[in-house]
């Protein structure tokens, strides 16, 4: 998921000194994830992004994280239109942040705020939200900034924590996703996972009790459901000049996605058939 560095071009903490003249212009374009067709997805946000994104797992033997996939392409974000408007209601918290955001020491217990200074909306003219007072205290929008990053943090925990339980219990499977444009052109998305539906099954009762009680349980049927959001993403691909989706697009006589089994793990790595 390398991609995802692509957001944050030069990265700097915030100080008085170095920024005390700032002002963040959020705008309304997210241009800047142009080219990320995966970013991770903390467990608070499966609700609100199940019925719009396909949820999987993806990492490597160390460390798996939920994430949502945005395109079947390699550096193609299909929930973006021709000006950078998201088309889809629910924004991941994870694009959200930006252009802030944590970075921590070796240790992780000291995390200092950050900014991409190489954001288009930085600016020192005054325009949207300054980020300190002409006598150098950080403003009301950084104390909110701070806030959300700090909950984001709280929710990564969090969210380790259930992958880590998924993980010890077997759950997940290296899986891959085929799309089929009427074109006849196939798209193949692998190297992340998914829960395999016998395992949870197989589980004990006493396993299935503590995901349940836990609120889990819940994040895994949501995860499994929201793979069927595969099938949109066909729609989302076929684009003609204008910004529509052509009308064949959900005429294929294939399934626009499926799920197979595969023997590799890594990061959402997409190829064209």
């Amino acid at each position: 998921m390398s991609t995802q560095l692509l957001i944050y071009e030069t990265a700097y903490p915030v100080s008085s000194r170095r920024h005390g003249k700032w002002s963040v212009e959020a705008g309304s374009s997210y241009a800047f994830c142009k080219q990320v067709n995966s970013v991770p997805l903390m467990g608070v946000e499966f609700p609100a992004a199940a019925g719009e994104y396909a949820i999987v797992f993806a990492g490597n033997e160390d460390s798996i994280m939920p994430v949502v996939i945005l395109g079947m392409r390699g550096q193609e974000n299909v929930y973006l239109d021709a000006d950078g408007k998201w088309q889809a209601k629910y924004i991941p918290a994870f694009i959200r942040r930006y252009p802030f955001v944590f970075s921590s020491n070796d240790t992780g217990k000291t995390l200092t705020l950050c900014i991409d200074e190489a954001f288009a909306g930085c600016n020192q003219e005054g325009r949207g939200e300054r980020l300190f007072t002409d006598d150098g205290k950080a403003t009301p929008y950084v104390d909110n900034v701070l806030q959300f990053l700090q909950n984001y943090q709280a929710q990564f925990q969090r969210t380790q924590a259930f992958c880590k339980k998924l993980k010890q219990l077997d759950l997940l499977e290296p899986m891959q996703a085929n799309v089929t444009l009427p074109s006849g052109e196939r798209l193949s998305l692998t190297g992340f996972m998914a829960v395999e539906r016998k395992r949870l099954k197989a589980l004990s009762g006493e396993a299935l009790s503590e995901l349940a009680r836990t609120d889990e349980l819940e994040l895994i049927y949501l995860h499994l459901e929201s793979i069927r959001n595969f099938s949109s993403m066909r729609e989302r691909l076929v684009v003609i000049p204008g910004g529509k989706a052509e009308a064949e697009a959900g005429t294929s006589d294939e399934e626009a996605a499926e799920a197979n089994r595969l023997n590799g793990k890594g990061a959402p790595q997409a190829a064209a058939a």
